[in-house]
């Protein structure tokens, strides 16, 4: 009875191992995004980060999963690329909101935007 019990206890603890790990953030297409960019500069263009950027916001929002930070002051900052000021800073303070630690950083951009 003891030996059948035991076999019980580590078949349950081998199936719970088994699962992984629910990610804490929905990363998608962010970090090649952001690898891409700061490995060859200028190499991609706003516009298709952006549709890139904005397909994983409906598909993180479809999983009910939290975008990772960064992410909204990423596509802030492509928006005030092609000119889109009132969407970069509506970005930015989504950024500053979701991740109240990064304010002070966020605050600095919001303050450039002002800037001619």
């Amino acid at each position: 009875m003891l030996r059948l019990y035991a076999m019980l206890m580590l078949g349950a603890a081998l199936v719970g191992c088994a699962t992984p790990p629910k990610p804490m953030y929905a990363w998608g297409s962010y970090e090649q995004l952001i690898y891409s960019n700061h490995a060859t500069p200028g190499a991609g263009d706003a516009q298709s980060q952006i549709a890139s950027l904005e397909k994983d916001y409906q598909a993180a929002r479809g999983a009910n999963q939290r975008l990772p930070p960064g992410w909204h002051a990423q596509l802030g900052y492509l928006y005030y690329q092609i000119g889109k000021s009132d969407q970069a800073r509506q970005e930015f303070m989504t950024e500053k909101a979701e991740f109240p630690e990064s304010a002070v950083f966020v605050d600095r951009l919001i303050a450039r935007l002002k800037q001619p």
